[in-house]
């Protein structure tokens, strides 16, 4: 049991490498491997200080809202020039590496 749920673990490295292949080409160079660490870590703090971090329908009802508060925090952290629907391209790509690992059922 406990090697089948080190299999549903989420891991950066994996998640990283999972969005850069998922990402188009023309975005790869964008989203570098500390730029999406970054990104993942915002996505955490904005999910625990909305107290809904592994709700899926909560998730998928505050996209926007998301995505507005990692693009308000990339600006103010000055990481890079991302437009709404690159990181929407993002959110969709670390949403289907969670989507492998069932970590919502």
């Amino acid at each position: 049991m406990e090697d089948q749920e080190k299999m549903f673990e989420y891991d950066d490295e994996a998640a990283i490498a999972f969005i850069r292949n998922y990402l188009p080409q023309e975005l790869k160079e964008k989203f570098q491997e500390d730029t999406i660490y970054y990104l993942l870590d915002t996505v955490c703090d904005f999910f625990e200080k909305k107290d809904f971090l592994n709700d899926e329908d909560e998730m998928e009802k505050e996209e926007k809202e998301l995505a507005d508060y990692l693009l308000s925090q990339i600006k103010k952290d000055n990481i890079g020039d991302f437009t709404f629907d690159e990181i929407v391209l993002f959110l969709k790509a670390e949403d289907a590496y969670s989507d492998t690992l069932d970590i919502f059922d």
